[in-house]
């Protein structure tokens, strides 16, 4: 153990964050992934089977993939290695690679852990694939964004991707719990600053045992509440990318609870993007498509007050603009909901690319010029204004195609009337008809 502190230049008893002292040293001691490395997790059985495979670690910072890839390697006898893809290069990858090859002559495995391995290039993560598939190296990469998004399809499909959860409150409290059985002391705080602490780490274990880490280093005179807490930590910004995963994610949480009229989640899901420092046009866009595609005609107003909501906040901005996209999202989730509009727009698109060569029927085309008028241009047409019900029946559609239904209003919100006067108008079509 001394040389690895020396190899590093520290000495043995030299000052270590806390997360690194209280580091498991057994898979058993990972917290919060029972799903991956339990009995019939994968790790599990590929464990009890003795066999190994190239995997990608998937998942929130703070959530153990370091650790368990160092452990997979300790429990495999596999050489450790790691590099991040942050900081090297293919001459890095190459000089990793030579020495995988060296080792395996001698019977060494390697395992090569690449952190950030979405951070390479296509052609990088393409450098991988004959020594992933000669077995020169076992890989393990981790990465906190979407794989299927920022991994090559060809490397991909050699790996096998595992999902790290977020660290929940009881994964959390299992990690304080060490912590203060380790330094022997315990957090002075009431039970609601501790719960405080859970919300500030976010999931995020490392980030939890650095906040411990602050608060056991420091003596205070009596216990700390929530107040006193913020008083001592700055409160972390969310988690949230903009251009990534979560920004997708949380738009499609918005979007489906509203779509599902739930209201509060869909505050809650603004507000979340709010905070991540999301961009309220964003929302809003997202907002004025809703209205149209999951609203539509149940409440033709859905659109004017979502329009409203996005002129109030250009008028206002931020903080106080906010409050119109909450009343936008209010009105939205309460609003009755039909597709019909949406379902009517694609129907018709899609029969119109089938049939896009049909010319309009002849009654219904303008005659400007004797010629036109000779050729039959507008014959027949029935002026709709001047029948006994102000509709003639006669049919639109090109002589070669079958009337169809594209719009058929639901039986809820204003779609009621609509659909009244469209089964109206079909009647009445029927007996003029015949």
């Amino acid at each position: 153990m001394s040389d690895l502190f020396t190899s590093a230049g520290l000495e043995q008893e030299a000052p270590r964050p806390l997360a690194d002292k209280i580091r498991p040293r057994s898979l058993e001691e990972v917290v919060g992934q029972d799903h991956l490395i339990g009995p019939k997790g994968p790790l599990g059985r590929m464990l009890a089977a003795g066999r190994l495979t190239s995997l990608i670690f998937w998942g929130p910072p703070g959530t153990g993939k370091t650790t368990m890839a160092r452990l997979l390697a300790q429990k495999t006898d596999l050489y450790f290695e790691q590099i991040s893809a942050v900081f090297s290069g293919v001459a890095d990858l190459r000089k990793c690679f030579e020495a995988a090859a060296g080792r395996r002559k001698s019977g060494k495995g390697t395992l090569l852990f690449v952190d950030e391995i979405h951070r390479f290039n296509r052609s990088q993560q393409d450098g991988f694939l004959p020594y992933v598939e000669d077995g020169t190296i076992i890989l393990v990469g981790a990465t906190t964004e979407n794989p299927s998004f920022e991994l090559n399809a060809a490397l991909l499909s050699r790996l096998q991707v595992l999902t790290l959860n977020r660290l929940n409150e009881d994964a959390l409290e299992e990690l304080l719990t060490r912590a203060e059985k380790l330094e022997d002391k315990k957090l002075p705080v009431t039970d609601e600053a501790r719960a405080m602490l859970y919300s500030m780490a976010d999931g995020d274990g490392r980030y939890l045992l650095n906040l411990t880490d602050i608060l056991l280093s420091l003596d205070f005179e009596e216990t700390l509440d929530s107040a006193g807490l913020l008083t001592i930590l700055q409160k972390r910004a969310p988690v949230y990318d903009k251009d990534r995963e979560g920004h997708y994610n949380l738009i499609s949480a918005l979007h489906k609870s509203l779509r599902g009229s739930d209201t509060d989640a869909a505050l809650y899901w603004m507000a979340r993007m709010l905070a991540g420092g999301e961009d309220p046009m964003y929302i809003l866009r997202r907002l004025v498509r809703f209205a149209a595609e999951d609203i539509g005609l149940a409440d033709p107003n859905a659109l004017v007050q979502t329009l409203a909501a996005k002129e109030a906040y250009e008028f206002l901005g931020s903080p106080e603009g906010d409050l119109n996209l909450a009343q936008a999202v209010i009105y939205l989730g309460t609003a009755p909901k039909s597709n019909a509009a949406y379902m009517a727009h694609k129907s018709a698109i899609r029969r119109a690319k089938e049939t896009g060569s049909l010319s309009p029927p002849m009654h219904i085309l303008n005659a400007p010029t004797k010629m036109m008028k000779d050729l039959g241009y507008g014959k027949g047409y029935n002026y709709d204004h001047d029948t006994a019900h102000g509709f003639s029946g006669q049919d639109y559609f090109p002589d070669d195609l079958d009337r169809e239904e594209f719009y058929q209003p639901k039986e809820r919100g204003f779609e009621r009337d609509i659909k009244k006067r469209l089964d109206y108008w079909s009647r009445l079509r029927s007996e003029l008809k015949s």
